[in-house]
């Protein structure tokens, strides 16, 4: 671990109505839209990429107009 920052993100796929506000504010570009998927409201929700990349910012959380992104850091 050598003093590297935990963040666990979690995601709640089936309230995600893809504005994709979030994606536009990630500095490292790991929350993107999940083409594979369609959410029982009928939209692409939101997928991460690569968590090992975030920095726990929560840019993508305060942004998110659902509360859709849940950040943790341990």
């Amino acid at each position: 671990m050598g003093g590297r920052k935990m963040v666990k993100l979690t995601l709640d796929r089936e309230r995600c109505k893809a504005c994709e506000l979030c994606t536009a504010v990630c500095p490292r570009g790991i929350l993107a839209i999940d083409e594979a998927y369609i959410n029982q409201k009928g939209y692409h929700p939101i997928g991460l990429t690569d968590e090992e990349s975030c920095i726990g910012c929560a840019s993508c959380a305060k942004i998110c107009p659902d509360s859709v992104i849940k950040v943790e850091r341990f």
